[in-house]
């Protein structure tokens, strides 16, 4: 969709990100000119009516809130099919990628992003909104450091029953609440569960619970103990571990009552005086799985408070107000009935046992086999070692980037394992890695282009920059990419050149002084120029076109394409105060002699301008033109050389002062 504009005013430029349901592209509203980021729902989503509303109802949700900490909507439409939302655009990275890229965060750093997170969710909850899908994947870092919490796609108001939807839970199974992994009813305090993984994440670099199925993941959030962060990094303070503790305890109801009672918690575990604070412990589940000893008649010796005890008690009670005429008869020993119930659920269990030996000898068993390890060769041989094992195989191919092509990647069951005869045995074959189409990346900004490629798995080692001069685009942006866009290329293999410009390159500026102004024009189009004429009155000139000046690009300066050139042009006038004298220089010549004759004048025009230059045999008078402003007077200079002189000797000087003139 990128290129595509959307309501006649969002312009898409490149995509930026995406999850399941959803593509964020980074766009431009055209009207405000701004950056905006325009999230679509999946176009195999569009006639879904349930994931339809669902998208609403994110819109709606973030919509409700005005935090500096939670994303913004700018706006909802449909174009056609495309469902889309307009959101505030975040220049920067989201907590996942600096976890990835940095791993462990110092504490303090951990804490204050946690702070803004938990701030967000109490704005959040104040409004009646449970984000429900709290991860680090949904947590945007902007390069100014401001946490803003994203996707509010599974959102939903507090009043909603539970998280399931057709049969499936929805949110991320890393950073489930036990009761939402139970699939029961989700409120305030597992958006706080999910900050605490978020949380543990931050100052461990790993997460808590991990497995090879989601479900496994879930029940380890049911049942078994949060591993300590300070056995990870034994560097976290006492009071940060304890925040921990206490948002992910497994009964909600030892949980933070609130996303407020957690900020406190948060805004002062690193003061000096509870760094190293007291280890916090919560009450054992009573319903726990738990190793319970064998009871002796021994350790019930005296115990009046069991069952059997008590029943008899009961018993005697309701027999002595059945029958008050009657006489008391002596009550029987405790222990003597405990015994025999004993007797009889052991006797109850060794028939069941020699029972169950003797059905088996009447139904036919099925041998165990070993599973062979198969990962790493080839299919076929991993197929045939499997059917020699006397099981069956199943093959499923998958694309992997470092595994070669038809290869065995994994197996399940793993090797080793015992399987009856003509089980099925699973093994991942890789079909190589998929070509995917190369992204465009033209008018991109650098930074942009970068995270793009990184975000398609290409590796930065086999990505070049360079730069060239380009009159059109601005500095840093892409003007050129290879391979061009949409081409099929493997994003771990192929090498990839991105061009980029460096805005637009000089030149030398050539001297059209003194020519006319379409000759002029001609020669700095040539050079990439651009040409702005302006005619005003001259005192050097009287000839219209001629170009005065190209202030402030003098000739021979460097100057960048595309610039624009005054020329200053002459309109063929003098300036209204200017004078125009016209004064005599007689010159004698001797009878039968011949002279050259010279005269200069000096003015406004200029210096030593030569007016007259010529060769005379008897006497002449000159009318000698002079052009004078209030700033320069004239002067003229008439030199002669004779049959006899070699070079010219001063005849006459003549000064001519402006004040002079009428």
């Amino acid at each position: 969709m990128e290129g595509q504009r959307l309501g006649g005013r969002y312009q898409l430029e490149s995509r930026v990100g995406g999850g399941g349901m959803a593509i964020v592209y980074k766009a431009r509203d055209l009207i405000l000119n701004r950056p905006v980021a325009v999230k679509v729902l999946r176009s195999q989503f569009c006639t879904d009516e349930d994931f339809v509303n669902r998208f609403r109802r994110e819109a709606q949700a973030v919509a409700s809130l005005s935090h500096p900490n939670v994303v913004g909507v700018y706006d909802v439409g449909q174009e056609g099919d495309t469902h889309y939302m307009v959101m505030e655009y975040i220049e920067g990275y989201t907590l996942k990628e600096v976890i990835i890229q940095r791993g462990a965060l110092p504490v303090e750093e951990a804490v204050r992003i946690a702070e803004q997170i938990c701030d967000a969710l109490d704005h959040a909850h104040q409004n009646q909104i449970i984000h429900r899908d709290i991860k680090p994947h949904n947590i945007m870092i902007g390069k100014n450091g401001r946490v803003k919490v994203t996707d509010f796609g599974i959102a939903r108001a507090v009043t909603s029953a539970t998280i399931t939807h057709t049969n499936a839970m929805l949110g991320s199974v890393h950073y489930f609440s036990p009761e939402q992994a139970r699939g029961g009813i989700t409120g305030e305090k597992s958006d706080l569960y999910s900050l605490g993984i978020v949380l543990y994440e931050m100052v461990t670099g790993e997460l808590p619970f991990s497995g090879d199925s989601p479900i496994s993941v879930a029940l380890k959030h049911l049942q078994e103990p949060l591993p300590e962060p300070r056995t990870v990094n034994p560097a976290i303070p006492q009071s940060v571990e304890n925040v921990i503790f206490k948002a992910l305890v497994k009964d909600p109801f030892l949980r933070y009552s609130s996303a407020r009672e957690m900020l406190e918690d948060l805004e002062t575990c690193l003061f000096p005086e509870r760094l190293h604070e007291e280890k916090l412990v919560f009450p054992e589940d009573d319903e726990m799985t738990r190793v319970v000893p064998i009871i002796t008649p021994e350790m019930m010796e005296g115990h009046t408070n069991g069952r059997t005890g008590g029943g008899q008690r009961k018993r005697n009670e309701r027999n002595e107000t059945a029958n008050d005429s009657e006489e008391e008869r002596p009550a029987k020993k405790w222990w003597l009935k405990t015994i025999l119930w004993l007797a009889g659920i052991g006797l109850f269990f060794v028939l069941a046992f020699f029972g169950f030996n003797l059905l088996l000898n009447f139904v036919p068993s099925v041998p165990e086999v070993s599973v062979p390890p198969v990962e790493g060769i080839e299919v076929s041989l991993a197929t045939k070692k499997i059917e020699e094992a006397k099981l069956v195989p199943q093959v499923i191919e998958e694309a992997n980037d470092t595994v070669e092509k038809g290869m065995v990647i994994r197996q399940d069951p793993g090797p080793t394992m015992k399987l009856k005869e003509k089980a099925v045995v699973t093994i991942y074959v890789s079909k190589g890695q998929e070509k995917i189409d190369m992204p465009n990346l033209v008018s991109l900004p650098r930074a942009t282009a970068e995270d793009t490629l990184k975000q398609a798995g290409f590796k930065m080692e086999n990505i070049t920059f360079a730069e060239e001069t380009d009159d059109q685009a601005e500095v840093g942006q892409v003007i050129k990419q290879s391979p061009e866009a949409n081409a099929k290329v493997y994003p771990t293999k192929d090498k990839v050149t991105v061009t980029v410009s460096k805005g637009k390159g000089f030149v030398k500026m050539p001297n059209v002084i003194g020519k006319s102004a379409e000759a002029a024009q001609v020669e700095l189009y040539k050079e990439g120029l651009l040409v702005e004429i302006k005619e005003e009155p001259s005192y050097t000139t009287d000839k219209a076109g001629q170009v005065l000046s190209t202030h402030p690009y003098d000739p021979g300066m460097q100057v960048q394409r595309g610039v624009t050139v005054p020329l200053t042009v002459s309109n063929g006038q003098y300036p209204a105060d200017a004078k125009f004298p016209n004064v005599p220089v007689y010159v004698e010549v001797v009878p039968g002699e011949e002279i050259e004759v010279k005269i200069e004048v000096t003015d406004a025009r200029g210096s030593n301008i030569v007016i007259y230059q010529e060769k005379i045999a008897e006497n002449k008078e000159y009318g000698v033109p002079l052009v004078l402003s209030p700033q320069k007077d004239g002067k003229v200079v008439a030199t002669i050389k004779g049959p006899t002189d070699t070079q010219f000797r001063e005849y006459q000087t003549i000064p001519v002062a402006y004040s002079s003139l009428p």
